[in-house]
């Protein structure tokens, strides 16, 4: 089965930054997208970032462009959100999400719609 389990999250100063991991493991398709979510208390759940398996595009939310930069390291089954200048109105759960497909997915989605399995989230707060 598949299994997505975040990890690096805090409480930091505003202005500071956090390397937040996504270890991914049981899979058995060959295609597939790594998302990264984020959930604030009484808010609906927003895509921030994906990444291609294949090719290691990405797409960004204009929220958080200049701010967040997502990677991966195939070889450790890992992908990476990079947060940079983080603000008070980044305090969220943040989690990862897999979106399998028969064939090779060119563009992915942070459409929170498209993802099949997800992890159990890691908490991020901003906060002097």
């Amino acid at each position: 089965q598949v299994q997505l389990v975040e990890s690096g999250g805090g409480l930091v100063q505003p202005g500071g930054s956090l390397r937040l991991s996504c270890a991914a493991s049981g899979f058995t398709r060959e295609h597939y997208a790594i998302g990264w979510f984020r959930q604030a208390p009484g808010k609906e759940r927003e895509g921030v970032s994906c990444i291609n398996n294949s090719d290691g595009r990405t797409r960004y939310a204009d929220s958080v462009k200049g701010r967040f930069t997502v990677s991966r390291d195939n070889a450790k089954n890992m992908v990476y959100l990079q947060i940079d200048s983080l603000k008070p109105e980044d305090t969220a759960v943040y989690y990862c999400a897999a979106d399998l497909a028969t064939v090779p997915i060119l563009r992915c989605t942070v459409v929170v719609g498209s993802y099949d399995y997800w992890g159990q989230g890691t908490q991020v707060t901003v906060s002097s």
